[in-house]
C-alpha cells in the first residue's frame, strides 16, 4: 500500500473521525430545523415548505451517491477504511428520504392519509419517489451486524444490491420533479455521478466474468 494511502487510512481509523462525519451529516438537519422553528420566511425563502421538501430530498440523493461511491473510492485509492462509513452514509440517505416524505405528507398534504394516497397514485413522480423510499426500508432495517449474521453474508449482500434500483428510482423521481420547471442542470450532475458509479460496477462484473 502506498505511504499516502496508509496515512489516509490511519486518519480514517482515528476514533474521532466517524463522530465527525456523523455530525457533519447531521448538520443540514439541524440547520433546517432551526430555520423552520425560528424564522422560516427569512431563512428558508418565500415558500419554506417547498424549501424543506426540496432540500431533504436532495440531501437524500447526495448521501445515496456518497454511499455508492465508497466501494469505487476504496478500489481507486486504497483507502480501505472508508468501508467504516458506508453503513452510516446509507442510513443518512434513508433518514433524509424519510424526512423528505414526511415534509411532503405534513406540509403539502396536512397529514391527510386519503389525500396522500390519492396523490401518490395520481402523480408518477411521487409514486416513484415513494417506491424508492420503500426500497430503502429493508436496507436500513438490515444495516446492522445482527442482521448480517441472521441473513448470512451472501443473502445480505444480495438484498443490499437493491440500492442500485433505489438509486435509479430516486434519480427518476428527481428528474420528473424538475421536469415541471424545465430545470435539468442538477439532474444531469446527479445522473452523471450515478451512471459512473453503477457503470463502474458493471465494468468490474464483466471483467471478473472474463477472467473466470
Amino acid at each position: 500500500m502506498a505511504p499516502r494511502a496508509t496515512a489516509v487510512n490511519r486518519l480514517l481509523l482515528h476514533p474521532a473521525f466517524r463522530p465527525s462525519v456523523f455530525l457533519f451529516a447531521l448538520t443540514p438537519f439541524l440547520w433546517l430545523t432551526y430555520a423552520a422553528l425560528t424564522d422560516p420566511s427569512a431563512l428558508l425563502g418565500t415558500n419554506p415548505a417547498e424549501t424543506l421538501i426540496r432540500n431533504t430530498g436532495e440531501l437524500s440523493l447526495r448521501f445515496l451517491c456518497a454511499t455508492l461511491a465508497i466501494t469505487p473510492l476504496r478500489t481507486w485509492t486504497g483507502w480501505q477504511a472508508l468501508a467504516r462509513l458506508r453503513r452510516m452514509l446509507g442510513l443518512f440517505a434513508f433518514f433524509y428520504a424519510t424526512l423528505h416524505f414526511l415534509c411532503f405528507a405534513w406540509l403539502d398534504m396536512g397529514l391527510d392519509l386519503q389525500a396522500i394516497l390519492t396523490d401518490i397514485v395520481k402523480r408518477p413522480f411521487i409514486l416513484v419517489g415513494t417506491a424508492a423510499l420503500l426500497g430503502m426500508l429493508p436496507l436500513a432495517a438490515t444495516s446492522f451486524n445482527r442482521a448480517i449474521k441472521g441473513l448470512g453474508a451472501r443473502r445480505w449482500q444480495a438484498l443490499h444490491r437493491m440500492v442500485y434500483g433505489v438509486a435509479g428510482l430516486a434519480l427518476l423521481h428527481f428528474f420528473w420533479m424538475r421536469a415541471g420547471k424545465n430545470d435539468f442542470a442538477d439532474v444531469a450532475v446527479y445522473g452523471a455521478i450515478i451512471v459512473v458509479l453503477l457503470g463502474w460496477r458493471v465494468w468490474r462484473k464483466l471483467q471478473a466474468s472474463a477472467v473466470d
